[in-house]
């Protein structure tokens, strides 16, 4: 029970601090170019995991197709993010983010795993907030930022599901550290090619909110959700990523005075609604999976 608590409160943590990601990028974004952002604060996640993954396990690492392909995901899709961010609110982008659960239940039909009906009306539910925010953002966002955004929360899909095969480690950090080294060497010659050297004369500001997204809301979020996910099951887990869109866009409309128009409102509650409703369905598909192995097990005896 100690252990199952401590993976929830990981999981709170991750998604809390991905939210507050958003906030952090967008006062970067005001003297920065996305790709260099990005850049940087995966540099600095890195200097902070070497040490684990310089370790005997995570060595091994680096040659698991698995976490290499992972890595490379889990950079290019913040690219991808960041450079929507640009284009789009930090409350739009936020709640955006709400349509992951849906799409997490859309990937574990496609690879054979069941998915039950009241889940798929909760794909239907987000789905539907999707494209009410991106038909009618009221000047959230632009369609370019929009699409950037979408398309971005299925490269962190392609993550989370090549994920699942990664290696057992004995180190919980050995992985996630792995994983922010080969993101950053991904993200290098990406950001280069895009806009050359990144700037170093930023402001006090750009930095802290660019040191702030490479601690916690790369490393820490990283490691706290990967610890996290291995210990309960995924339904459960996740529910967490809801906390992301909730923290980012209170944040944006507290902090930004991002506009909060009726369909960007109504979009954001039929998303996150929709995004509970197919994580209860999931649980309630997992029960009735290990009763129906219980009983299949007694009847056997």
């Amino acid at each position: 029970m100690g252990s199952r608590r401590l993976a929830f409160a990981a999981l709170v943590l991750a998604g809390v601090f991905w939210g507050l990601g958003f906030p952090l990028g967008k006062l970067a974004l005001r003297e920065i170019a996305p790709a260099h952002m990005v850049l940087w604060r995966f540099a600095v996640a890195s200097l902070i995991a070497l040490p684990f993954a310089l370790s005997r396990e995570g060595r091994a690492l680096f040659r698991s197709p698995p976490v290499l392909l992972a890595g490379a995901l889990y950079g290019l899709g913040f690219m991808v993010q960041f450079e929507g961010l640009a284009g789009v609110t930090v409350t739009l982008a936020a709640l955006l983010v709400g349509a992951m659960p849906a799409l997490v239940a859309i990937g574990a039909r496609l690879t054979g795993e069941p998915v039950s009906r009241a889940s798929w009306l909760g794909v239907a539910a987000a789905t539907a907030g999707a494209a009410l925010i991106a038909g009618k953002p009221g000047g959230a966002g632009t369609p370019l930022g929009i699409a950037l955004s979408l398309a971005s929360l299925l490269i962190f899909l392609g993550w989370l599901l090549v994920l699942r095969r990664a290696p057992v480690t004995q180190s919980a950090l050995a992985v996630p550290a792995v994983t922010l080294v080969v993101a950053t060497a991904v993200v290098l010659p990406v950001a280069l090619l895009l806009h050359g050297l990144p700037p170093v004369r930023l402001s006090a500001v750009a930095w802290g909110g660019m040191v702030g997204q490479g601690v916690l809301s790369t490393f820490i979020a990283t490691a706290a959700w990967q610890y996290g996910a291995a210990r309960v099951d995924s339904a459960s887990a996740g529910v967490f990523i809801n906390i992301e869109p909730l923290i980012g866009a209170s944040l944006g409309i507290g902090l930004f005075g991002d506009p909060a128009g009726l369909p960007l409102l109504l979009g954001g509650v039929l998303i996150v609604a929709g995004s509970v409703v197919v994580v209860r369905g999931e649980r309630s598909a997992a029960g009735a999976l290990h009763a129906s192995d219980a009983t299949r097990g007694l009847s056997l005896d």
